[in-house]
């Protein structure tokens, strides 16, 4: 393919990304209802004065330039702990395709470009061939440089991982130190709770808890069967009840006969209404128990009185059956998947291995779009398998458009069914959180997309042939030196439809902007409806990291990517800085969970490059190279141990340090007998609001201390915290060490 071609992409994603950045620049100078969508922070009020003005209809980057200086603080105060790391991801990203574009640019494109003695052609009409690692002669004592690349390269990547890796999991550390008092931090998820005849879970979780956790139990909160079938159960129920008792009143009204022995009227049916009232009334609150007693789950939330006590009663075995009494730090409130808690957790194991299944089969499945996706990539095949197409493809413009352009733009299209049904798998797989869902759907698309967009278009061909690459696992890097390099255009264009037209739709919200055009149009839509959103990460960070996954595999085999790549990074930079601040909604957050997976995909791309390189400096016989690649591997691998080791741990539960400090300073400031009063009304089961059979729950939390979820003082405050206690301010006596140390 030449590189008109590649220009070509570029310029009609060019195009579209400015025709949608313009557009949406004029909209929000509009004053009508119409431009509240693209900012929640817009007043929704139509403005008086709309009188035609000229200035309205002009582009402004104002919105860049208000996401260009927004500060780290304001996206932890709206966005939350993980629109920061989101924000990270791009910014490491730029960091390190920086570094390595102007090491590969100067220096390997160079050596690609001259690495065979032939005559070269005007650079668009160069062969993309000319600017890989494929122009390279055999035996060159040029290579060198391509291994020098990649030692650049993989310092500078395990050197920012590890800075930010520190930096995130310290600012984690600080945001729940100085954040507002967590019910979640007090509070366990019980799950599979031993029946008993005898008695309810209620009873059990109580009796069990007041034994054993005598010391620093609170309460507990059991929790009732809820979802859709749940729901469309006890609404039939409901209506066959108001049907009985509308029969029952329309059947025995009251009948008044005259007295023959004192002349006056007997109301015989009040004295019956009497008796049967108070036999009703008995046999009533029989059946409401057993109604309650049925509608109960095996699951229940258990209040502690410290966070110490409520850390330890999670991650200690309960019973000597490890099936039962099984315990987990619970979510935050707005966090909680109810209709999941219920799910009964022998099943989990099961509903595991099925999503787990139908996730490969789905990707399977996947293979025949791909594999037509590459056959537009070879013209050749193309002709072959479609005769008539051999004069249409003789146009040098269509024959750039079908090879170039088209190919990556319906697999594009093909991959917005991946994301929903990826959180489908997750939703039935059992996850408690919302957030643990996501986080669960994000890994399986980012699974997905490596597997379909990498490794099926590198190895082209049928689907047997495709498969049977990986039939000799020694051949690998072989297969991989030889087929990566060809597929450089295809990835290049993939990046221009993907990345920079993504973008144009994501500042204008095409999609949801439709739905909301359609609600309008229909009368459905509710104002406080608007702005809603929760920021879609399970399918933009593993978009991300794909984009990181080809740029570090392509580094030194086809470096002319890498400024398409610095390109998206800095756009996606500002897009989303700006869609954080006036579109999307923080309603709950996982605590920056999202960053392991950075690092670990960002490792897995390092080792993977230099796999590839191994391959290539063999197909090249360059054993120096080769010998200085082999120890990079090793050194790359150490890192990822060391990182995980260090890191990984306070990503995954809070330190035991961490949470009896925070004990003693609300036993010492008198906060600790107002946080267990909240803790009765943090957990509120919403389908209970609306069943008139269950007992109410607790009011929902302050509202204020919601938009203080987010608070940048949170960070502040830990950091001040931190401070007191390094200078021995916190004076523990003898009487905070007994309440918070009670359950040990």
């Amino acid at each position: 393919m030449e590189v008109a071609a590649l220009l070509t992409s570029a310029g009609i994603n060019i195009a579209v990304c400015v025709t949608l950045f313009s557009i949406y620049s004029v909209l929000r100078k509009q004053p009508s209802n119409f431009t509240v969508y693209f900012g929640r922070r817009v007043a929704s009020k139509r403005s008086k004065n709309v009188n035609f003005c000229l200035e309205r209809f002009v582009p402004t980057p104002s919105w860049i330039l208000k996401a260009w200086e927004t500060t780290e603080d304001e996206i932890l105060a709206i966005g939350g702990l993980d629109a920061v790391v989101f924000v990270r991801i791009l910014v490491f990203s730029l960091r390190v395709f920086s570094i390595a574009a102007a090491v590969c640019l100067f220096l390997v494109l160079p050596v690609n470009y001259h690495g065979k003695d032939r005559l070269h052609k005007d650079i668009p009409l160069e062969s993309m061939d000319v600017f890989t690692i494929a122009n390279v002669q055999q035996h060159s004592e040029w290579l060198w440089a391509h291994c020098l690349a990649l030692y650049v390269i993989t310092f500078s990547a395990c050197s920012l991982l590890f800075f930010e890796y520190k930096s995130i999991a310290n600012l984690r550390t600080l945001h729940i130190i100085g954040a507002p008092p967590s019910p979640s931090l007090f509070t366990i998820l019980v799950r599979s709770v031993p029946w008993s005849p005898e008695e309810s879970y209620c009873e059990t979780v109580k009796k069990f808890f007041s034994s054993y956790h005598a010391s620093t139990y609170l309460s507990h909160q059991i929790i009732y069967k809820c979802g859709t079938v749940q729901k469309m159960k006890d609404d039939a129920e409901h209506v066959f009840r108001v049907l009985k008792d509308g029969t029952m009143e329309n059947t025995s009204k009251p009948i008044f006969t005259h007295c023959c022995s004192c002349g006056g009227n007997a109301n015989s049916f009040q004295m019956i209404n009497i008796e049967r009232n108070s036999a009703l009334e008995s046999t009533t609150n029989t059946s409401s128990d057993l109604d309650m007693r049925k509608k109960e789950c095996a699951a229940a939330f258990v209040f502690f009185k410290s966070r110490y006590a409520a850390l330890l009663a999670s991650k200690i075995l309960q019973s000597s059956n490890p099936m039962l009494w099984v315990t987990d730090i619970a979510p935050e409130p707005q966090d909680v998947y109810w209709s999941n808690i219920c799910i009964p957790y022998r099943q989990l194991w099961i509903r595991k291995i099925a999503t787990l299944i139908a996730s490969i089969a789905f990707m399977l499945v996947f293979l025949l779009p791909v594999t037509f996706v590459q056959g537009l990539t070879q013209l050749d095949k193309l002709q072959k398998m479609f005769p008539f197409l051999t004069e249409i493809l003789k146009s040098k413009m269509v024959n750039q458009m079908v090879t170039g352009y088209l190919p990556s733009l319906i697999l594009v299209l093909f991959l917005f069914a991946v994301p929903p049904m990826m959180m489908l798998f997750s939703s039935l797989e059992g996850c408690i959180s919302r957030s643990g869902r996501k986080k669960s759907a994000c890994y399986k698309v980012l699974y997905f997309l490596i597997w379909n967009v990498f490794f099926v278009n590198v190895f082209t061909g049928s689907v047997i042939s495709q498969l049977s690459v990986f039939s000799s696992v020694a051949d690998l890097p072989v297969q991989l030196a030889k087929a990566v390099p060809s597929q450089a255009t295809f990835f290049t264009t993939y990046i221009f439809t993907s990345g920079w037209a993504s973008l144009g739709c994501e500042i204008m919200q095409i999609y949801p902007l439709l739905c909301n055009f359609i609600q309008r149009l229909l009368k459905l839509n509710d104002d406080s409806q608007n702005g809603t959103q929760n920021f879609p990460y399970h399918t933009e960070v593993p978009r991300i990291l794909l984009f990181g996954f080809l740029g570090f595999t392509n580094a030194i085999l086809a470096p002319i990517m890498l400024p398409f790549l610095i390109i998206y990074f800095f756009l996606a930079y500002l897009v989303y800085r700006n869609q954080f601040l006036n579109v999307y909604v923080a309603k709950y957050d996982s605590g920056g969970q999202y960053w392991p997976i950075v690092h670990n995909t960002t490792v897995f791309s390092l080792i993977f490059a230099q796999i590839i390189a191994l391959g290539v400096f063999g197909v090249k016989h360059s054993p120096v190279a080769s010998g200085f690649t082999f120890p990079l591997v090793v050194g790359t691998f150490l890192f990822h141990q060391y990182c995980r080791q260090r890191f990984l741990p306070s990503f995954k539960s809070n330190s035991a340090q961490t949470a009896i400090d925070m004990d003693r300073r609300d036993e010492e400031s008198g906060k600790l007998r107002e946080i267990h009063q909240h803790l009765h009304s943090a957990y509120c089961q919403y389908g209970l609001l609306h069943d008139p059979d269950l007992p109410r729950c607790f009011s929902h939390c302050d509202p204020d201390e919601e938009d203080a979820q987010f608070s940048p003082q949170r960070s502040l405050k830990g950091k001040e915290i931190l401070k007191k206690e390094k200078s021995g301010s916190f004076h523990r006596t003898s009487s905070t060490k007994a309440v918070v140390l009670g359950g040990m």
